[in-house]
């Protein structure tokens, strides 16, 4: 006997492209945190149903979107496929505005897991979303605003009225990090470097990634912004755009989770990346196997994942733009609430931690 599927299967309309998104039930509290999870590299929305479920019992409303060309997102990776980082961060847009009812009146979380943090922090610093409102949401007439009034960026990023319906007042990043090889053990270093060339020049040369034993069937520009940061350790223009400034600029709050036995992103690279936000308040965290009660690693934690989706929820219920900074969230009470910091570059070296180097999605 088949077992129904825990969603709705939407789609969001984008750029030529048919964006599949997983629409769970609304728990009943409207005034509850919304999440989108946004997936890794080549790893369907379908993935992630065990966390979602996890969530959902904690009063959260989830949607997991598909990234462009994966799961049900149409049409597939082909050679005529052009889009790199630039397009999928523009996609993070498009279902926030799709979904923009249904998260009316709500705190708004993104939850991204490798590649797909990556591209929710993107989102984030390059479309100048407005600044938590402290508060409750309510519905604006886009045409009432004075957009004459809204500052322009100096970084070439672009400015969305606050009152958009996508404002995100929280990021999460589970198991993500900026994939520079510096930032490996030296040995290991030695490896990553020429493995992510050589995956580059393999897309290059046949203008599609086939997605031969890493990260699924891919846009040759995908693999080539992936490859930039493994070398360069930065991002590449994106749209015209340096999104340096831009990440410094962003000061969301953020929730970064790095995983035990996580090879492909060890700390860190998610040091590295979280070094590139100058205003974010940054709560560092590790997601550890005792904890889990199952082994862990870069993509295992996702089915063992009910003690991260108790700290992901109390975390959402503390940002601003909840009801006195705490949302309506159930779940267990009894659980130690996790120490929680403004991040400083000192308190990102995580002295002591081990992990494994890899290349990551």
């Amino acid at each position: 006997m088949t077992t129904p599927d825990p969603y709705t299967q939407a789609y969001v309309s984008h750029d030529a492209q048919r964006l599949g998104v997983h629409l769970y039930p609304d728990p009943g509290d409207p005034a509850a945190p919304a999440v989108v999870i946004w997936p890794a590299m080549g790893v369907p929305a379908r993935y992630y149903r065990s966390l979602a479920g996890h969530l959902a019992g904690h009063g959260l409303l989830v949607a997991v979107a598909d990234l462009r060309g994966t799961g049900s997102s149409r049409p597939l990776p082909s050679r005529r496929s052009r889009y790199g980082l630039a397009e999928l961060t523009g996609d993070v847009g498009a279902v926030l505005r799709d979904l923009s009812g249904r998260h009316a009146g709500r705190p708004l979380l993104l939850l991204g897991h490798s590649l797909g943090g990556q591209v929710a922090l993107l989102h984030q610093a390059l479309h100048r979303p407005g600044p938590p409102s402290g508060g409750s949401r309510s519905t604006v007439d886009k045409s009432t605003v004075d957009k004459s009034t809204v500052e322009p960026p100096t970084d070439g990023s672009t400015v969305d009225p606050p009152p958009d319906g996508s404002t995100v007042d929280g990021i999460v990043l589970v198991a993500v990090g900026l994939p520079y090889f510096r930032r490996y053990p030296p040995r290991r270093a030695l490896a990553v470097l020429p493995y992510t060339q050589g995956i580059a020049a393999v897309a290059a040369v046949l203008r599609v990634w086939p997605g031969w034993g890493f990260g699924g069937r891919q846009a040759r520009g995908v693999i080539r912004d992936w490859a930039y940061t493994a070398r360069r350790g930065r991002y590449p223009r994106l749209g015209g755009t340096d999104p340096a400034a831009a990440l410094a600029r962003t000061g969301t709050p953020v929730l970064a989770v790095t995983v035990d036995g996580d090879r492909y992103t060890p700390p860190a690279t998610t040091d590295h990346l979280l070094g590139l936000l100058g205003a974010a308040p940054v709560t560092r965290e590790r997601y550890r196997q005792a904890e889990a009660g199952a082994p862990l690693d870069h993509f295992a934690w996702v089915r063992a994942s009910a003690p991260l989706a108790a700290r992901i929820a109390r975390f959402a219920a503390s940002l601003p733009g909840t009801a006195g900074g705490t949302a309506a969230v159930s779940g267990p009470a009894d659980q130690p609430r996790t120490d929680r910091a403004t991040r400083s570059t000192t308190a990102f070296q995580a002295s002591g931690w081990s992990g494994s180097a890899g290349q990551s999605t």
